[in-house]
């Protein structure tokens, strides 16, 4: 059984490795194929994962290229995690949400939207080379804006086995676990939304209806903050309100004011990262080092390795297990299109994902998930046709955008950031 990594110069290619040797009883996989255009990080990155394989007993192949093609060929799965423009075009984008006031973050807002823009023709020519030499394999789209690339890939190459992961979904069930000291697989979550964009309405564990309880103690841990720490947090009367476990990103979208606040006297994110990941790198480096170690922690992504590897070890054994992942809708949600991609429980066979029947989201939950949707499909008609109108109306669209008024500036500004990384939007 043969993985592709497509940017597999990741720092992140480690927990999907030590994910993957934890199931080799379920995901046999006898070979590795990690791609990426950064040979440098790419060199470091697998003679780190060829220390992994050695030091759990061997038995993987582990091969480099710079060749997409070449690494999915006769792939069984194809994960893909790449960055168009690295940390430095991240970066951009963080600080052009700065200079327009707006939340710049690199999944939601001025950020997502222009992540997704460099990101979407690269996945589509991915996702060609796929079903050209490799037409039977599954891919994990893990690559950010995970919900919208999900969304062009099953929209625009509909014979691609395609489904979106993020590991968000884990780490909430896991947490909501842990706290109330039940087994995570146990758990059931009425989880509903869009990739960065869900609640979690309520929990069973072993089929009791517990959603009280956990509502009710993630409620208890809002508002708590060490001293000198000023992140936007969850208060408790927003829980009174929302009457539902939110995800962390819709902080962006329900304290928005508190974000602006914290990025005029912050760094940048990818500015940490870019730090996190020398340090990381260095560490990969060092030929004694066998195991993943800590400070991969910090660079976000928990229980990546968990999420991916149990997906696919569940696909290739025809597990029939419920996973939180990006698909098509199918009339799984009331009031939503049936081909527009959510976040939501599916079963898991060999076949893919298959999405469970819920109830109607409520009205407020709909209008922002709604008004969300509508600004991916016009990024995605932006960048699959090269139309800035679509652009424009996807950023007044996005309830993180600008004003009409100044759309038009945030546009210009975007291509002048992005020159060389926007397809057919490059003048």
């Amino acid at each position: 059984m043969k993985l592709a990594v497509i940017g597999g110069g990741s720092t992140y290619t480690p927990e999907l490795i030590d994910g993957v040797l934890r199931r080799r009883d379920r995901l046999p996989v006898t070979e590795i194929s990690l791609c990426d255009i950064n040979e440098k990080r790419l060199d470091v990155v697998a003679g780190f994962a060829r220390r992994m394989v050695a030091h759990s007993g061997g038995g993987i192949d582990i091969h480099t290229t710079s060749d997409h093609r070449e690494a999915v060929r006769g792939a069984r799965f194809v994960v893909s995690q790449f960055r168009i423009g690295q940390q430095q075009a991240r970066h951009r984008d963080e600080m052009l949400g700065r200079e327009f006031n707006l939340v710049g973050q690199e999944t939601v807002g001025v950020g997502g939207f222009a992540k997704g823009l460099r990101t979407i023709p690269v996945a589509l020519r991915l996702a060609d080379a796929i079903l050209d030499v490799a037409p039977e394999a599954q891919l994990l789209n893990f690559t950010n804006p995970a919900g919208m690339v999900t969304e062009a890939l099953l929209r625009e190459r509909p014979k691609l086995k395609t489904i979106g992961l993020c590991n968000v979904p884990w780490n909430v069930k896991n947490e909501i676990a842990t706290t109330l000291g039940y087994d995570f697989k146990d758990l059931e979550l009425d989880y509903v939304g869009l990739n960065h964009l869900s609640w979690v309405r309520g929990i069973k564990a072993e089929g009791s209806d517990i959603s009280e309880s956990a509502i009710g103690g993630f409620r208890g841990l809002t508002g708590k903050q060490a001293p000198g720490d000023d992140d936007p947090i969850w208060q408790p009367e927003n829980i009174d309100i929302l009457k539902a476990i939110p995800n962390y990103y819709l902080l962006y979208y329900y304290e928005t004011q508190q974000w602006l606040r914290y990025q005029k006297n912050h760094p940048t994110r990818a500015s940490e990262v870019m730090t996190i990941e020398a340090g990381l790198l260095e560490q990969y480096a060092d030929p004694t080092l066998t195991e993943k170690p800590a400070d991969l922690m910090k660079r976000g992504g928990a229980y990546y390795s968990d999420s991916a590897a149990e997906l696919m070890a569940d696909i290739a054994t025809d597990a029939q297990t419920i996973h939180i992942v990006n698909a098509r809708n199918d009339g799984a949600v009331p009031g939503m299109n049936p081909d527009e991609v959510m976040e939501l429980p599916c079963v898991i066979s060999a076949d893919g994902a298959k999405p469970l029947a819920t109830s109607a989201m409520r009205p407020d939950i709909n209008a922002l998930v709604r008004s969300v949707k509508d600004f991916e499909l016009l990024t995605i008609r932006a960048a699959v046709d090269a139309d800035e109108d679509s652009a424009i109306r996807a950023l007044i669209t996005n309830p993180l955008g600008p004003d009409l008024s100044v759309a038009p500036s945030v546009w210009k500004r975007l291509k002048e950031e992005h020159r060389g990384l926007l397809g057919g939007l490059d003048d």
